[in-house]
Formats: C-alpha cells, structure tokens, sequence
C-alpha cells in the first residue's frame, strides 16, 4: 500500500487485507509503502502488525517501486490506502495469478464505480481515452488502464525496470507488460468513495498529461513515425504535382510558395522518420522495448555503406539540380531571373543535398548505436 499521510483510512486497509489473509489462508506480510507521512501513518501500520518501508523520494511510482522491491512474496498485490479498493475482495486476483497470469488488473468499469467515487471527467473522458490509446498504441488488452488495485508475480515486474516516479507508473507497468507480451487478465472490482476528509493526491490535468507524455514518448511510431510519414508523403506528392508549373484549384492558385512548403514537409517529415528509428533502436537496446524482427532484417541488408551510398546519390542529383540552375542562370547572363523558373530547380535541389547530408550522418549515428551487433558479428 503506498502510503502518504493516510491515518485516517489506513488502519481499515489494513485490517481488510488482514481479514483477506486468513480467510484465504495465505502466507503474507503487509507492507506499508511511506512516502513521507507526517499524520502518524507508520505507527498506526505498525500498531497493526504491517511491515512499514520508508521511501524518502516523492512520488506515487517511487512508492510503489520501493514497497514492491522490498515484498519477498512470490505474488504482489498493490492497492491504495484511502479505502477505495475493498481488499477483502482480492481472491479473483490471486486466483488468476495462480492460472499462470503474470498480471491481473481490476477493471472498475465491469464491476462498478459507486457514486461519487470518480470524478465525470476521470470516468467518461480521462481514464477511456487513455485506455483507448493504451489500445491503439500498444495493443493493451485491458479495459481499465489506470485501477489502482491489480496484482502481479514478483518475478515478472522484476523484469519490466519500472521507472515511473508519479501517477504514470500504473500506465508504464501494463505498457511494458504488453510489449514483452505477458499474459495479463482483468477481474471486476468496485470502486467506492475514499474515506479521507483531505483532497485526494491525483491532480486532474497534470497526472493526464503525464500519462500521456508517458505514452508518446513510449511509442515512437506515433510520436515520430506516422506523423513523419504523412508529412513525407504529403510533401512528395505536392511537390511532384508543382514541380512542372502552378496548379489552379478553383478561386486558388498554388505555386512556388506551396512548392517550397511541400520541400519544407519533406525534410521535417523525413527527420521525424529517422528519430522514429533512432528511438526504436535505442529503445530496444536499453530492454525498453522488446527485439523487432522487421528491423533485425532491415538492418541486415541495410549497414552503414548502405546509407552512405543512398546519401551520397541524393546529395549528387542534389548538385545536378544545382548545376541546371546556374545553367539557366548563366542564359540570363547572370542577371535577374524568373523566379517562378528557378525555384523549381532550386527547391528540389535544397531538399535532395540536405536529405543527403541527413542520410549520412543518420547512417553513422545508427553504426554507432549497432556498434556492439557489429562487434559481434565480426567476433
């Protein structure tokens, strides 16, 4: 139970989860998490026969993380102290968990949510559009992401390195689950009214968007890839469209101004599809994501003299698109120029250099990061 300054509901929590124990008749010790309380929380734990671990750093996650690194049971189960969860009602976890689940998670939408227990907005926009996301972006197989009760196997979180300090360590848990592909379960629980008279720690906005944050950087293919792909391909397409003369499309006109933008779209769009790749690969090699086989083999075919060719030839048609315009510069006697003639020459040719350049130094940037493949290959 992570724990700060919950005296006033303490004492019930535990006492629930003492009442669950023997009618379940397992071996276990309660641990109180605290967080720095000052309401005499650790005596009343203690009072009651609890286990009490101080954890000095702030934070829901690094509570959580310090109570869990201390538990010796083979099986976790984390609640909040505030009496919002009933923890004579963890039988359906345990019982999941002793299945072979890695992880079992409360779902307080299928087993009810009492009235006044969440707020409107947590219940009908924050916790499903996140789930929802959580869906999207990891193929999460939970209907509930953020119910604070939820068991786990020691076992198992010991190899997700949890990192998170603050209210997203519930959404990194089952992300990195998911991605390492355990089997997880969901039970229903009830949600009920918390029994403090202080306002609870969860602050509305900032723990969403940590969330969310959370999330994002987490998934480079919806931070980096798709938007830089969109951008790319839209970019491309307009620019082709353009690149032989203006288009007229109704009352507008579109012309070298747009063209440039499209050239813009291109290398923006580019450069977010090599942070996508960049951060995979990082990722991957940190253990935060789990080994790709689609990149396994693109980097088989795809080394460091690839990239270096595939820039170097975008850098070349770079330079010839450069040379065609002081060609036509030079049949102006190098005087002023048609600009609507020119920029269709010069704007491809920026684009093509700059995306060389890019190309290669992406290619030495990702040598470095496969530096300790290479090494074992050459081994």
């Amino acid at each position: 139970m992570p724990c700060l300054n919950e005296a006033e509901t303490l004492a019930t929590c535990i006492q629930k989860a003492q009442q669950a124990v023997d009618k379940l008749g397992l071996a276990a010790e309660i641990i109180v998490a605290d967080n720095g309380s000052t309401d005499g929380s650790q005596v009343i734990a203690r009072e009651l026969g609890a286990r009490v671990v101080a954890v000095p750093r702030k934070g829901y996650g690094s509570a959580l993380i310090g109570g869990i690194d201390a538990a010796h049971g083979e099986f976790v189960i984390m609640g909040d102290a505030d009496d919002s969860y009933d923890f004579t009602a963890i039988e359906p976890l345990i019982s999941k968990l002793r299945e072979g689940y890695d992880m079992v998670l409360g779902n307080r939408f299928a087993g009810g949510i009492e009235a006044g227990a969440m707020p409107w907005s947590h219940r009908w926009i924050g916790n499903p559009a996140l789930t929802l996301m959580s869906r999207i972006f990891f193929h999460t197989p939970v209907g509930d992401m953020h119910c604070g009760l939820r068991g786990f196997r020691k076992s198992a979180y010991e190899t997700l390195r949890l990192r998170a300090t603050g209210m997203e360590f519930a959404s990194e848990m089952v992300i990195k689950a998911s991605l390492k592909r355990m089997k997880i379960a969901e039970v229903p629980v009830t949600l009920s009214p918390d029994g403090r008279s202080r306002p609870p720690h969860l602050r509305t906005w900032r723990d969403g968007w940590r969330h969310l944050r959370f999330m994002l950087l987490f998934s480079p293919r919806w931070l980096f890839l798709y938007p830089g792909i969109a951008l790319l391909v839209a970019g491309l397409i307009v620019g082709a469209v353009l690149e032989t003369g203006s288009r007229q499309v109704g009352p507008v006109s579109f012309d070298i101004h747009t063209l440039l933008l499209a050239g813009f779209c291109c290398l923006i769009g580019y450069q977010l599809v090599v942070f996508a790749v960049f951060t995979k690969v990082f990722a991957m090699q940190q253990g935060f994501h789990p080994p790709n086989p689609t990149y396994s083999t693109i980097f088989r075919y795809m080394r460091l003299e690839t990239g270096l060719a595939l820039g170097a030839l975008m850098f070349v048609v770079g330079i010839v698109f450069m040379f065609v315009a002081v060609l036509s510069w030079q049949s102006v006697g190098f005087g002023a120029l048609d600009a609507r003639t020119t920029m269709r020459e010069i704007i491809p040719a920026a684009v093509l250099l700059t995306l060389g350049v890019q190309t290669i130094f992406a290619s030495f940037f990702l040598s470095i990061l496969g530096i300790d493949n290479e090494a074992d290959r050459v081994a």
